[in-house]
């Protein structure tokens, strides 16, 4: 399942998957493995991103 609502919200504030991960903390492979949806983020990863893109719809992204 890939997570559509990350790739387009990573679109949409002009960031490359490299620039995501590394604005968020984590590796570009754990990174490539959330947007594909082969991996889910822990809670701890979920409020680092927050954190880092505070404008961002957490549970719209990731929850729904």
């Amino acid at each position: 399942m890939v997570r559509e609502k990350l790739k387009k919200y990573r679109q949409s504030i002009g960031k490359t998957q490299v620039e995501m991960a590394e604005i968020w903390g984590i590796t570009l492979s754990f990174y490539y493995k959330i947007e594909s949806g082969e991996k889910n983020p822990s809670i701890q990863n979920l409020k680092e991103f927050k954190k880092r893109f505070f404008n961002a719809n957490v549970e719209e992204i990731f929850l729904d």
